[in-house]
């Protein structure tokens, strides 16, 4: 039985995020944009919104990979455009993903600043930009930037990879 849930990330481009989470089991849909949540952080940022069935993946690997596959620990500069966050839609999913995060600090040496916060909206990107990854993979970008993050999406948790999408890396 299909249970579908949706979960909003960000922290890295929206483009490789995209990629990263078509690339699952599970993951019914990916909108790619920009999300906004609550002063003081209301500012949009690059994120998705990931639809996923929760009969097939849990919002605790979606979690694990979101913090595996960008940098979750850097308070690097383009921060406010990438914000580092988990964007939720009820206190208990709120709960939930602040737990996730907590139990997943112990994978890595820095203290992870992803924020587990609200969901207030989303714009959509533009359409030529949608899919960007499956309907551009030899553009440079593609090739130089996104490959690398499939290819460790790939190696850490080939599980929940569709290996059939990612069979040419």
């Amino acid at each position: 039985m299909e249970m579908i849930s949706k979960i909003g990330l960000g922290g890295s481009c929206h483009w490789c995020t995209e990629a990263i989470f078509l690339s699952l089991n599970g993951v019914i849909r990916v909108e790619q944009g920009w999300i906004t949540s609550l002063p003081p952080d209301s500012d949009f940022s690059e994120g998705v919104l990931v639809h996923f069935d929760e009969s097939i993946i849990s919002l605790q690997t979606l979690i694990a990979v979101h913090l595996h596959t960008h940098s979750c620990t850097s308070t690097h500069r383009m921060r406010s455009k990438y914000r580092s966050a988990v964007y939720t839609f009820s206190p208990i999913q709120t709960e939930y993903a602040k737990n996730a995060v907590d139990n997943l600090q112990h994978n890595f040496k820095d203290k992870i600043i992803t924020q587990v916060i609200p969901f207030i909206t989303f714009r959509l990107n533009q359409e030529s930009y949608l899919n960007y990854y499956y309907s551009n993979p030899q553009k440079p970008f593609c090739e130089n930037v996104v490959n690398d993050k499939l290819r460790l999406l790939l190696r850490d948790f080939s599980a929940q990879v569709n290996s059939e999408k990612l069979k040419d890396l």
